[in-house]
């Protein structure tokens, strides 16, 4: 059987942390998205995958190389939507496939269940659900899909993840998978709709936080590196290689450190949290369900809590992020979220900044002791 991943998008509504990187790429527990998808898929026995690549296109491909499965790759040179993207792979495609979005969380048990059927689509049920396609479904299978509504009439929407056959393809008449599903049952065809077994998704910047803490469940503990004297470890930690840790440092998982960091000494890494590779944290700070991408340094005590920080960034000492709740407006969308601080690639703060409920620009710069919250725009300096 045929896999056929779309990770051409954007991920807009994931700004700023897709100014760089498209959101298949945005790592979480270390790895890209995209990779926990191929390894579902290849637990299942499914080799055969194909990817559809567009925007940041080499970012996708070098990564892809990287792995120990084949994958085929297709350009969508324009980014005109879902059933486009299909469309672009669609000569590639000989027999029954699977349809999945490269930017989503998929567990091995859902595909198992899905490879099983012939037309049918896993399904979610979701408190937010005008966030995605929204089923109607009557005995067992897909009446309509009803994209993004503003009032659903229901909570179960479309995980976008297919069983399909080449007779799909014809219907791919307009730009997005939802109207070429519509089509489809229009014309007499069924959708059988399967329920996942797990599949998490994030749309805005802070659901990263959730899927990390998710996804961190599923590590597998390694110690490599240099531990340091008196260094408390405790549940599922892994340390990559090259990494130190310094000591009087307490680490409580699950826990992920990347490559060719330095921790410490005398710090503490609280549960659901993630630190990339060349990472450095000075001493006395404290971290705890937090997101940290490459490249980052964190002064000396620092206390980040429920935090993004984006590709090299750095914090500056006696910072601290405050989670809090207020309404956010994300693409015209009033989303009311509650998260400590999400900061782009290479902002900079200076000591003694509090960042409260906020969302920082790449390229962002805050002086001294400044408390910041709500949002701050890409190149921004605060004074």
């Amino acid at each position: 059987m045929q896999a056929v991943i779309l990770a051409a998008g954007e991920g807009r509504r994931l700004r700023p942390l897709t100014h760089s990187m498209p959101k298949a790429m945005v790592p979480v527990a270390n790895r890209p998205i995209i990779e926990y998808i191929i390894r579902a898929l290849e637990k299942n026995g499914i080799r055969e995958i194909i990817v559809v690549v567009g925007y940041k296109k080499e970012q996708v491909i070098r990564h892809l190389n990287s792995l120990d499965i084949p994958v085929r790759v297709v350009v969508q040179e324009r980014q005109l939507g879902t059933a486009h993207a299909l469309k672009c792979a669609a000569p590639l495609i000989t027999g029954d496939f699977l349809l999945l979005p490269g930017d989503n969380y998929i567990d091995t048990a859902s595909i198992a269940r899905i490879m099983k059927e012939k037309n049918a689509v896993l399904t979610w049920d979701h408190p937010h659900p005008s966030n995605f396609g929204v089923l109607t479904i009557r005995d067992g299978y897909v009446r309509e899909v009803i994209e993004k509504p503003d009032e659903a009439p229901g909570f179960t929407v479309s995980t976008g993840i297919f069983s399909l056959t080449p007779s799909f393809l014809p219907y791919l008449t307009k730009n997005e998978i939802p109207d070429a599903v519509n089509a489809m049952i229009a014309d007499g065809k069924s959708l059988r709709a399967v329920p996942a077994e797990d599949w998490q998704d994030a749309i805005y910047p802070w659901d990263l936080l959730r899927l990390n803490s998710a996804l961190l469940r599923e590590i597998r503990q390694e110690r490599a590196g240099q531990i340091g004297s008196s260094v408390v470890m405790r549940g599922a930690v892994s340390i990559g290689k090259g990494t130190t840790i310094g000591p009087n440092t307490t680490i409580l998982g699950p826990v992920v450190i990347g490559d060719d960091c330095r921790i410490g000494p005398n710090c503490v890494i609280m549960p659901e949290t993630s630190i990339g590779s060349r990472v450095e944290v000075e001493p006395f700070t404290m971290i705890a369900h937090s997101l940290v991408l490459d490249d980052v340094r964190i002064r000396s005590h620092a206390r980040l809590s429920d935090a993004v920080i984006g590709i090299g960034s750095e914090i500056g000492d006696h910072s601290t992020t405050i989670p809090y709740r207020t309404i956010f407006s994300i693409e015209g969308e009033m989303i009311r979220a509650g998260f400590g601080a999400i900061l782009g690639d290479n902002v900079r703060t200076a000591p003694f900044c509090i960042l409260k409920n906020c969302i920082v620009g790449n390229e962002a710069r805050i002086d001294d002791g400044k408390t910041v919250y709500g949002e701050v725009p890409d190149g921004a300096r605060i004074l």
